[in-house]
């Protein structure tokens, strides 16, 4: 068959190359045109664009940005009909997909949509959009079928998290390889995972980095985002000669880290996998935090760990909480002994939620079955 895939961001780049792979074994004649990233492109087929060309990050960007954005959606229109695909697998990404979803069903191509947009937190009435253009939709928290069943009288599959998978079928990491390949001595390693589009990374590494003059007894590492160049990054930490950049190797980071510090998105999940204590952090645009702050309802946390939980697991420091001070007080808490306890025990009652691996292949399996059943 002939599949469509749309992800517009690196955790949907991660996602879908995992999806594509679990296709593949199912459909041999699989052939795929995407909008995505490398690990998407490693998986073969045609690539239609960069997701990095993709993100812009709140209200404000969006807008300032918008007639590219138009522009995209148009090209992307056209593109579809020119391949006319059996299916379209759309992945996240609701303010692009969600208009793409309408056209592709007007023009009767089967809309499957893999990871749900969070109309539970905020744009609900996105529900009769879904209900009317997305033939099926794959959610991946726990919570969602029953907000779309039992809320919205909507069916859907609940196909457990995708990041079991990526996790659990990595190759171990080669740590005293790790190690030695960076320059990372014995001291024990605080991670800096800033996020992956420009505008977040500026706010939170600048006040990330006010953590090394008192933690001299730890080694600070940064997460380099795979959209982001190197030389990015090096003009925050150029009077910083100890810190180290780490380029696209964030679960080899979290492997060997002792504590991590975390913009708050899909990696506070894997960081809370990967069993390292961290503190979530957010500072967004005043303007686009005052609007969503408006927007979003009913919602007690930001972090993914704490939402799926239902409890503060871990510490969220958001906007003007985002501080120098603040974040040291925290900081210090996960760097305890007896705290961290706390944390762990969290995280196991965490896994026990997400329902186990699997996530890709069953929701290719149901591609495929529901395809031959239209």
């Amino acid at each position: 068959m002939k599949y469509y895939i749309i992800a517009g961001e690196a955790s949907g780049d991660l996602h879908a190359s995992n999806l594509m792979k679990a296709l593949k074994k199912k459909d041999h004649k699989a052939d795929f045109r995407f909008w995505g990233g490398d690990l998407m492109r490693s998986v073969g087929g045609t690539e239609v664009k960069h997701y990095r060309d993709l993100a812009f990050m709140g209200f404000a960007e969006v807008l300032m940005n918008l007639k590219t954005i138009l522009n995209n959606i148009k090209f992307c229109k056209q593109d579809i009909l020119n391949y006319q695909p059996d299916v379209l697998i759309l992945v996240d990404y609701p303010g692009f997909n969600m208009r793409i979803a309408e056209f592709a069903k007007k023009e009767g191509i089967p809309v499957h949509y893999y990871i749900s947009p969070q109309i539970w937190a905020w744009k609900e009435n996105r529900i009769h959009k879904i209900k009317r253009d997305v033939d099926h939709m794959y959610v991946i928290l726990p919570f969602e079928k029953d907000f779309y069943e039992k809320k919205h009288n909507y069916s859907v599959d609940f196909v457990g998290h995708p990041l079991l998978d990526a996790i659990a079928e990595r190759s171990a990491t080669d740590i005293d390889g790790f190690l030695n390949e960076f320059g990372l001595n014995d001291q024990p390693v605080i991670a800096l995972l800033p996020g992956s589009r420009k505008q977040e990374i500026k706010k939170m590494l600048s006040v990330m980095l006010k953590m090394l003059p008192k933690y001299k007894d730890y080694q600070f590492v940064i997460a380099g985002a795979p959209s982001q160049k190197l030389e990015f990054y090096q003009e925050f930490i150029k009077d910083q000669p100890t810190i180290k950049v780490v380029e696209n190797r964030t679960y080899d980071l979290l492997s060997v880290a002792y504590a991590a510090l975390v913009t708050s998105g899909t990696a506070t999940l894997e960081t809370a996998l990967f069993k390292v204590p961290e503190v979530v952090c957010y500072k967004g645009n005043e303007l686009s935090y005052q609007i969503g702050k408006r927007l979003v309802k009913n919602i007690k946390y930001i972090s993914l760990v704490n939402l799926i939980l239902d409890k503060e697991a871990v510490t969220e420091l958001i906007q003007g909480d985002f501080n120098k001070n603040r974040l040291e007080e925290e900081l210090e808490k996960i760097l305890d002994k007896s705290f961290r306890k706390k944390i762990f025990g969290s995280y196991y009652e965490l896994e026990q939620k997400l329902g186990g691996t699997g996530a890709s292949e069953k929701t290719a399996e149901l591609i495929l079955k529901y395809s031959k059943n239209k």
